[in-house]
């Protein structure tokens, strides 16, 4: 990508954050025309087509070995997946900036999965106090003394769960590929190649139950928005993303690029005020500073792998 190359890694850094933070606006304006499962199917299967095109134009080859593949698509289903469907499932019952809000304790539940799946990666006190003080800030956001003007509540876990997911996914990605070598783009596309079945397995699963058509949309007048939507999700969020991310870290190291992740619901709340006229109520913006900052805390000096930045 020799364009991208002599770009300044600052305009890349703040295309990336622009970009995954748009995501929650996309999965919005998609839901306006098609069923939550059909939104997260044509997003991991137009992500898997982007990105094998990106694999072959850059000679970049795919595992070999069975071994590599069923690791990979244990990885998958908490990277894709589920994530995907979790956030734009919330998104038909909360706003956009609030599934982002929900995406953004990916760090806290990593820590917390590190205890239980990776003895050798023990915590330092300020993990565990940055542990507690991000649950403090999802309390916050999902205000459950309120009687009346609390978000969504099943909406929010619902948000949360996804990234609960990223968490177990990156966490499961360091235990069960240590010492297996999936370079550059091969990583990003196998993970979707492997994910695609499972969200169209899932789609016709649903489908069936609900009794509705899989590839129909529910709403023909607001198709050609809901279409453009899905595509740049899958195309500009989840393949040119990962060039940029690339990019990043070999220009600057993987911890400045991994402060992408903390800008992603500022991004995202943003937008959603802007453009959908979203409002998020004062402990929303309290808790969703709290869980940043504690994501923050976690990251501290630490050295973070390009590829464990998780995605929108």
């Amino acid at each position: 990508m020799p364009v991208v190359n002599r770009l300044p890694w600052q305009l890349l850094w703040l295309t990336l954050a622009l970009v995954w933070g748009s995501s929650f606006l996309w999965m919005k304006v998609a839901l306006e025309a098609f069923h939550p499962m059909q939104v997260s199917t044509m997003r991991v299967v137009v992500a898997a087509v982007t990105l094998v095109l990106l694999a072959l134009a850059l000679r970049q080859p795919l595992p070999r070995d069975r071994r590599t593949w069923a690791l990979l698509s244990v990885c998958s289903f908490f990277l894709t997946a589920l994530p995907f469907t979790a956030f734009v499932v919330a998104e038909t019952r909360i706003s956009s900036g609030l599934a982002a809000i929900g995406n953004a304790v990916t760090p806290i539940a990593t820590v917390l999965f590190a205890l239980l799946l990776l003895p050798s990666d023990r915590p330092t006190p300020r993990k565990l106090a940055a542990v507690g003080i991000g649950f403090g800030g999802v309390v916050l956001v999902a205000e459950p003394w309120a009687s009346t003007g609390a978000p969504d509540l099943v909406g929010f876990l619902i948000a949360v769960l996804g990234g609960v997911s990223y968490g177990i996914g990156w966490t499961l990605n360091r235990r069960l590929l240590a010492g297996t070598e999936v370079p550059g783009l091969a990583h990003p596309t196998a993970l979707m190649l492997t994910g695609a079945p499972m969200t169209i397995v899932a789609l016709l699963v649903w489908s069936g139950i609900e009794g509705w058509q899989p590839l129909a949309p529910v709403d023909d007048a607001s198709l050609l928005p809901a279409l453009a939507a899905v595509a740049v999700l899958g195309v500009l969020g989840t393949g040119v993303a990962y060039i940029l991310q690339f990019e990043v870290v070999r220009a600057v190291g993987p911890t400045v690029s991994a402060t992408v992740t903390y800008f992603i619901p500022v991004v995202a709340v943003g937008l959603g005020f802007l453009v959908l006229h979203e409002r998020l109520g004062l402990w929303q913006l309290v808790g969703a500073a709290i869980v940043i900052g504690a994501g923050l805390l976690i990251q501290g000096r630490r050295t973070r792998k390009p590829q464990a930045a998780p995605a929108a």
